[in-house]
This record gives structure tokens, sequence and C-alpha cells, in this order.
């Protein structure tokens, strides 16, 4: 219990406070809420639906995959110019608790990264509205849910610094699948130009193996003062997701039954975003 109570007290001395009265920071309580209404929304929004007809939205999912394409965009990008291509290190980058404009800017992009968190649930109402429910697996919920709740205690500790450059990756791979949602949402006449679906799948592999050599590096530091807790989570995370996309790709790519219709091209067909594994399965 004395190990435990210590490790706490070392996890609340990094407590950031130039971002604790912006929004939904000062506790984590509305995050708490917006999470459990999501799992609600989950288990009660297939009930409503069983005998109602799947909307159609395809209009608005795309306005939603340009809106993301955009936003995505803009965070990649305010990760990159205040702190990955403005002078951090690739080993031991500690995080800049100064009011530096620079130190300002990183804060400011992580909290839209966690905010951006909460408009991916959308995905998920998305699936139910359109009464996609094979596509809500464990994976896909667990993992939308999680990550607000994660990136609360990103923006609340360390809100720069090593940790986020599994963050920077991230919002870029977004950028690249929204972009493939959007257009395929056009429907046939643009998606027989989309060749590239498999090779976002390779693209997310990539990430995660980069994210674990990245956070793996750094446990053999002594003397970086980035709090080692946040880098287990982020290895942690990224090791999980590879195992779980490996096995997706190979059953998507690798595997094709006699008679079985290949998944990915059913849900490209669909026409709309977010229709199947690989999207289901996409955070970072």
């Amino acid at each position: 219990m004395e190990t435990l109570i210590e490790k706490y007290d070392a996890v609340w001395k990094y407590d950031d406070p130039r971002t604790t009265n912006w929004l939904m920071m000062p506790t984590m309580v509305p995050t708490m809420i917006i999470t459990a209404l999501y799992f609600i929304m989950v288990y009660v929004g297939p009930k409503l639906m069983a005998n109602r007809e799947p909307f159609q939205i395809k209009n608005i999912m795309l306005f939603y995959n340009i809106f993301m394409v955009v936003l995505n965009t803009y965070i990649c990008t305010e990760f990159l110019l205040s702190g990955w291509l403005a002078g951090y290190s690739l080993g031991c980058q500690p995080v800049d608790y100064s009011n530096s404009p620079q130190a300002l800017r990183m804060a400011n992009a992580c909290w839209f990264f966690y905010f951006s968190k909460f408009i991916d649930l959308f995905d998920t109402l998305f699936f139910i509205l359109r009464k996609k429910n094979n596509q809500m697996s464990f994976l896909h919920v667990f993992h939308h849910g999680i990550m607000p709740i994660s990136w609360w205690f990103g923006v609340k500790f360390v809100a720069g610094g090593f940790g986020t450059f599994h963050a920077t990756l991230n919002s870029f791979v977004h950028v690249v699948m929204y972009t493939y949602y959007g257009l395929a949402s056009l429907g046939p006449a643009v998606q027989k130009y989309l060749w590239w679906k498999k090779h976002l799948t390779k693209l997310q592999l990539t990430q995660f193996t980069v994210v674990t050599i990245h956070s793996a590096q750094l446990l053999f530091m002594e003397n970086c003062s980035y709090p080692k807790l946040f880098v287990y989570w982020i290895g942690l995370y990224a090791v999980m997701f590879f195992a779980l996309f490996a096995k997706f790709y190979i059953d998507a790519y690798r595997k094709k039954p006699v008679g079985k219709k290949d998944q990915n091209s059913n849900a490209v067909s669909n026409g709309f975003s977010h229709g199947d594994v690989t999207n289901a399965l996409k955070k970072d």
C-alpha cells in the first residue's frame, strides 16, 4: 500500500497548472459522464433501432469525414510546429511546463487531440443509426470509450513532451483514413479508384511499430524526467493494437476462404465511411 501511495503521489505532482482551468479539465467528472453515456448508447441504441429502418445519412457522413480530415490536419500540424519540427528530441523529451508561446501551443494541441476523441464517438452512433451492429466489436467500443479517459490524464499531467509523439502519428493516420472514407462515401464512381485501402492497415501497423520502439527506448534512460508510468501505458497500448491489427490484416488479406465474400470489398460497396473492421479498430 505504501508503494501504491508513493506512485499515486508521484503522478499527481505532475499536475499541470496551465491546463487546470481549461474546458473539461478541472475534474474528470464530465469525461466520465460522457463515457458512461457512450456505453449506455452502445447497449440501448441497437435495441431502439431493432424495429426501425436504417437511417440514410450519406450526406451527414460525408460532411463528418471532411470535418475530421480538417480537424486532424490541424492537430497534426500543431503537434509538428510546436514540438516535433521545433526542436523536440526523439529521445528523452521532457514536458515544458512553462508559459512560453511554444509550450502553450503544444498544450493547446494536446487538448484538441483529447477533445477530438469525443467527436470520434460519432463513429459508433453512425453504426447504430445504420444498423451496422456487427461493426461494434468489443475492441471498437473499448477503444472509443477508453481514449477520452486516457487523454484526460495526458492533458492534465503531461501536455507536451515525449508522449505527444504517438498522438502526432495518430492524427496523421486519421487524416489519411478519413480522406479515404470520405472518398468512398461518394459512391461506386469514386470507389473503383481507391486501390490503396489495403495499405491503410499497413500504415496503422507501421504506426504501432514505430510507437512501440519509440516508447521502449525511453525505458533504458535513467535520467529522463518524463514520467515512466505514461511510457508504459503508451507502449502497452501500441503493442496491444499492433497484435489486433496484425490479426485483422491476416484475416482480411491473407486468408481467402472459398465462397466467402471479402469483408473489405463488401465494406467499400456500402458507400459509407466507417463501414468495415479497419475503421472500427482504427485508434491509435
